[in-house]
């Protein structure tokens, strides 16, 4: 605190010329420095996940500074938390039963002992029609029990998805089946995509573009997800048909078998911004050049009051 001294009127005359008040440092965000959890998925050319890499194979860097990375792993043993949230507004009403075939399809494919997985069923409200359970039968039962409602609250869904995978350990993915439209949300994008990055999801999201209805489509709603796909790690996929859906959802399983995960502490301890930025890298392979690696944007060094 600056205390300014003001002297007597009589003494006004003898003052030394008033100071300049020192310009304020920019304020800094105290980091949390617990390990932190990046989940990489590496692809090849044709888009085939990439398995065999080592530690030495990756460079991680945070705000572009080089970090000790502390944890390597393969992912195939750290149990699964599955968000799948499926869109059941009237403009998916002819494609939700293959929508709801292929979901369980997927569960049977990538389910674990370890594992669990939460179906949510969003139109103009968003309801969990089971919680976290590796019941095959349970998840079934809860893919069938969704209903068709008349609009789509998508970035509600995503906002409860996260907020429910945030209190989940291990790995975490929310999976999306919706047209991409949102007509009747209470949070917008970005409240949408800070919860999913709060909670480490990894956003898969799969556009279902019926070609009866492509001239009508949500474009803007497509872009929104694919950007959110993108920033968590995840990736998106179009589907016209159940083949398509099917596909889909063997590429996610597919990923999430060999995902690699790489924990560090972060080496700066203080931050002029809420969000940190990662990047990392792959080289020594042959082909690296042409690999695509993916993962979160970043995290945030504190928490939102959502």
């Amino acid at each position: 605190m600056i205390l300014l001294l003001l002297a007597c009127a009589a003494s006004q005359a003898q003052q030394p010329p008033a100071r300049s008040k020192p310009t304020e440092a920019p304020p800094t965000l105290k980091v949390d420095v617990k390990l932190v959890n990046v989940y990489v998925t590496v692809t090849d050319a044709h888009g085939g996940p990439v398995s065999g890499l080592k530690k030495e194979n990756f460079t991680l860097q945070e705000d572009g500074r080089d970090q000790t990375i502390s944890v390597f792993d393969k992912e195939s043993a750290v149990p699964l938390s599955i968000a799948l949230a499926i869109d059941t507004s009237l403009s998916t009403r002819h494609d939700l039963p293959l929508e709801q075939a292929s979901a369980k399809r997927f569960a049977r494919a990538i389910m674990r002992p370890v594992d669990a997985l939460s179906v949510f069923g969003f139109s103009e409200t968003v309801l969990q029609s089971t919680p976290y359970t590796s019941d095959l039968k349970r998840i079934d039962d809860g893919i069938d029990h969704i209903r068709l409602g008349a609009a789509t609250a998508l970035f509600d869904a995503v906002f409860l998805a996260s907020r429910s995978l945030d209190r989940r350990q291990g790995r975490k993915v929310l999976v999306l089946i919706t047209d991409g439209g949102d007509t009747v949300s209470k949070v917008d994008y970005k409240e949408a995509v800070r919860a999913a990055e709060e909670a480490e999801g990894i956003v898969y999201s799969i556009i279902v573009v019926p070609i009866e209805n492509s001239a009508g489509r949500e474009t803007g709603g497509e872009h929104a997800l694919i950007q959110l796909s993108e920033d968590t790690g995840g990736k998106y996929y179009y589907a016209t048909s159940m083949s398509q859906l099917d596909e889909a959802f063997r590429q996610i399983s597919d990923e999430l078998r060999t995902q690699y995960l790489l924990a560090y502490y972060p080496s700066e301890r203080t931050s002029n911004s809420q969000f940190r930025r990662i990047q990392v890298s792959v080289s020594g392979p042959p082909d690296t050049a042409i690999y695509r690696v993916r993962h979160r944007a970043g995290y945030y060094t504190s928490k939102s009051d959502f």
